[in-house]
């Protein structure tokens, strides 16, 4: 057993209602099979921002019927279609901060696909770790593939016959909404493509407290 699966395994033995994010992108597919090979009948959730490519919608139902998942399709009550056109903040904060936290209620542990390599604001993430929701509410999340590298997660696809989203074959390198993902700008930086190269992250992996404590000062 790997010390990812290790750790992912603990986790579900004292985990009463586990969830995991996945966006469909190769690391949240490798973890959530990682994750099916321990545990099935592991919730789901997909933020449906209404932004997504064609493609990912598509690779989602296929992967959802071939692998039994119990997908649960997130979406803000009233979608803005054209919000990221003038605050791309508003727009990840309306259709992605918003119900995965609400969401988030319902469970107790919380695993994700993060790695370290992803980029400066992940360089120090560990695998376990308390995240406090905006009630208050503290869950762990878990990202059982923080230390990996890209090679590792695609040496494990190739090696369990996983498919991944076809977006990668055309050269998407980070692969969210459509409307805020470019190929690679910095063919070093993975995560280049992303809103245009002017923020790093989405909100849904910084802690709201810590945001909260930020706003006051």
């Amino acid at each position: 057993m790997t010390a990812a699966q290790t750790v992912a395994a603990a986790v579900l033995e004292s985990s009463a209602s586990p969830c995991m994010t996945c966006s469909f992108q190769a690391e949240d597919v490798v973890a959530l099979h990682m994750l099916l090979e321990m545990r099935t009948g592991i919730e789901v959730l997909f933020l449906d921002t209404v932004h997504h490519f064609e493609q990912t919608y598509a690779y989602r139902d296929k992967l959802a019927q071939a692998w039994g998942l119990r997908l649960v399709n997130l979406r803000a009550a009233r979608p803005s279609p054209g919000l990221w056109q003038t605050s791309t903040d508003a727009c990840c904060a309306k259709h992605k901060v918003e119900p995965l936290f609400s969401a988030l209620e319902s469970y107790d542990a919380w695993f994700t696909g993060l790695r370290r390599e992803q980029s400066p604001s992940r360089a120090n993430l560990v695998e376990v770790e308390p995240f406090t929701l905006p009630s208050g509410k503290v869950i762990r999340k878990i990202s059982p593939l923080a230390r990996w590298s890209m090679k590792e997660v695609w040496d494990y696809a190739r090696a369990n016959e996983i498919p991944l989203l076809p977006l990668y074959e055309i050269g998407y390198t980070s692969i969210g909404c459509e409307p805020c993902t470019s190929l690679p700008l910095d063919p070093s930086n993975p995560r280049s493509g992303r809103w245009h190269g002017q923020k790093l992250e989405c909100g849904i992996h910084v802690q709201p407290a810590a945001v909260a404590e930020s706003n006051k000062s």
